[in-house]
């Protein structure tokens, strides 16, 4: 495998500590995967912010949102016998799948795109209501005639789903609601309309027939999306053999719409890799990335809350046209930052 990135000095760029919790009793577990944008000449993150209680010695605790936005704190005995609890991400009590965090969105801004802060007036973005009382979780925005076009994981009892959110000032959203229900999530937006229509990646998921692949839809408002089809499937014996999941908004090239992807493997380590999709029907894939153009490798990509991941949701174009700067979380924990030459991704496309 090579691995094309060339990662930020600094990294990372920020850590849990580097944020205070959003409320009394909670603690910042992880930081992960932000959307990215520019706005008012600035670098900004929409970091997602994973927290919970202080864990005690033998009980497991965890925050959920009510339906009327309080928090609940769940806490079970780590020895009971209607708990699993081998995954730090997620686990289940008597038959119900729990989140061991509640994930809010954070808003960050740089002006170097290195070192960031949190500027005041600007909201936390939570879940609200009965479809994201787990948190919302991964946003992914796109600038799309002068509309932020903000999708996000929302998460509940009731299933994983897509969520949206416009704004044109970062301090009033408009609540779309759940475009995409479940199980589905990574929904990127393409940034341009094609022949009129918005165009979306989505990742609609089964534990039985079929797999977690990536699919394209079409809308004609950016709201009601149809006209599905697969088109990025899992392939065995590879590093993306068990899931792939679309990343930022894809990036227009001369030869095409160049999409940087996730995939993980059957020992869940996640990397990145990149496929090509034709400027005037992306519903057709011209080439595909035989290996990673990006693994874990740095001791903060391989060891963290969940180790062995590279993963982004977020990226800029910088004005030479080829350096693409993208943001991405390391290990479920950090957030980190690298960059990639076009060029030479789109070298590395073997046609399918």
């Amino acid at each position: 495998m090579k691995d094309i990135a060339n990662r930020f000095t600094e990294n990372p760029l920020l850590s849990p500590s580097d944020l205070p919790p959003s409320r009394e009793g909670l603690e910042i577990t992880c930081l992960l995967n932000p959307g990215v944008f520019q706005f008012q000449d600035k670098t900004w993150l929409a970091v997602r912010v994973a927290e919970r209680p202080k864990q005690a010695e033998n009980i497991i605790s965890f925050p959920i949102l009510t339906e009327n936005g309080t928090i609940q704190i769940i806490e079970i005995l780590k020895d009971h016998p209607e708990l699993t609890a081998t995954d730090a991400r997620v686990i289940n009590y008597q038959g119900i799948d729990y989140l061991t965090t509640l994930s809010h969105i954070r808003l960050l801004c740089s002006d170097d795109g290195r070192h960031f802060y949190e500027p005041e007036d600007y909201p936390y973005l939570v879940g609200e209501g009965i479809l994201e009382t787990f948190g919302i979780e991964d946003c992914r925005v796109s600038l799309i005639e002068g509309k932020y076009y903000l999708t996000f994981t929302s998460v509940s009892g009731n299933g994983v789903g897509v969520g949206l959110r416009t704004t044109t000032d970062w301090k009033n959203f408009q609540k779309q609601g759940m475009i995409l229900p479940p199980h589905n999530k990574d929904c990127a937006i393409f940034e341009e309309k094609i022949n009129g229509l918005f165009y979306a990646l989505h990742r609609p998921s089964s534990v039985d027939i079929g797999g977690n692949y990536i699919w394209i839809a079409s809308s004609p408002d950016g709201l009601h999306w149809g006209n599905h089809k697969c088109i990025i499937k899992t392939r065995k014996n590879h590093w993306d053999s068990k899931r792939v999941g679309a990343g930022a908004a894809p990036i227009k090239t001369e030869f095409g719409w160049l999409e940087i992807y996730h995939g993980a493997n059957e020992f869940h380590q996640y990397c990145l890799g990149a496929f090509l999709m034709d400027l005037n029907d992306p519903f057709r894939v011209i080439s595909r990335t035989e290996t990673p153009i990006m693994f874990p490798k740095t001791h903060y990509e391989l060891s963290g809350f969940f180790g062995n991941v590279v993963f982004t949701n977020g990226h800029i174009l910088e004005p030479d046209g080829d350096t693409l700067t993208v943001y991405y979380g390391a290990s479920d924990e950090f957030v980190c930052g690298a960059h990639f030459s076009i060029r030479e991704i789109l070298s590395l496309l073997q046609k399918i």
